[in-house]
């Protein structure tokens, strides 16, 4: 049993992964006509990710069109951005989950990198 325990806190690791609010967004009116908007929150926690995508998908993982002001987010470690997420009206009936992924440099060799994903479901 020592055996065992002492195997497993020398061969673990930790996870870790950014931090992406609310969990349930509510879509809600934005100064476009038929346009809704969903202000979330990115928090990088990660000191070897720079870059994170955002992209909205629907029940069954399925891409839906939105607009934001960059797909791709520039972060550096610690940092807070909001984002404010638009999806029109006609999309917004399939849409389900916005979600955020880190995005790994192809310069990064560790291989012990490993890109994460956070998705909020929409009320």
């Amino acid at each position: 049993m020592r055996f065992i325990l002492l195997f497993l806190l020398l061969t673990g690791g930790y996870a870790n992964a950014h931090q992406f609010t609310p969990t349930y967004p509510e879509l809600e009116m934005s100064h476009i006509a038929g346009v809704l908007k969903a202000e979330m929150v990115l928090f990088n926690t990660r000191k070897d990710i720079r870059y994170y995508e955002v992209r909205v998908f629907d029940e069954d993982w399925n891409p839906v069109r939105f607009a934001i002001e960059s797909k791709v987010v520039p972060m550096e470690y610690r940092e807070t951005k909001n984002i404010t997420v638009y999806i029109s009206k006609k999309e917004s009936d399939k849409a389900r989950y916005i979600c955020s992924k880190s995005k790994i440099l192809l310069t990064v060799k560790e291989p012990s990198i490993v890109s994460s994903r956070i998705c909020s479901k929409l009320k």
